[in-house]
């Protein structure tokens, strides 16, 4: 199929479907959250386009029905970790050793590939081996990259800040 075919045919299904995709979010989930899940049913579309059968509007709901859960457990997720956040006793407040607008200047200046191995540790709270299988890679070479992240964002934010911070606490 030429580009020119996959763009018409993509451009059908969106102007044949859409409104029922999304009226079937918007019966499940709010206005808002709807509308991302029409965009992610499209965008998958546009890339397993060549997957999606004759009769596309059962595949495209089903395609919703998985973005719907996806979402709910995502936010299923984020209330258990609030949950948990606040059921955590807190110890006496402390100074920052980075405040966080530092922090977050230090990691736009990384690259793509070191915000990801840190934010999976950090953020994700995934284990070594399990963000080295996130990422395709050993759990020793997850490790190493790690370690350059970490020291990349130290001296991202020692040189942002004129601070000298501890590179193994900067992404706890």
């Amino acid at each position: 199929m030429s580009d020119l075919d996959r763009r018409r045919r993509f451009e059908s299904l969106f102007a044949d479907h859409s409104a029922a995709v999304l009226a079937y979010a918007r019966r499940r989930i709010d206005a808002g959250r709807a509308d991302d899940v029409l965009s992610e049913v499209f965008v998958v579309a546009w890339r397993r386009l060549d997957d999606v059968p004759g009769d596309a509007l059962p595949w495209l709901l089903a395609c919703a029905r998985r973005a719907i859960a996806n979402q709910r457990r995502a936010a299923r997720r984020q209330n258990a970790l609030a949950e948990r956040l606040r059921d955590t006793p807190t110890s006496a407040p402390t100074e920052p050793k980075v405040q966080e607008s530092e922090l977050r200047l230090a990691l736009r200046g990384l690259g793509e590939r070191d915000r990801e191995v840190l934010m999976l540790v950090a953020w994700e709270g995934l284990e070594p081996a399990r963000a080295a299988a996130v990422l395709g890679c050993s759990r020793s070479a997850f490790a190493m990259r790690l370690h350059r992240a970490r020291r990349r964002l130290a001296a991202a934010i020692e040189k942002d800040a004129g601070t000298r911070p501890d590179a193994m606490e900067v992404m706890r």
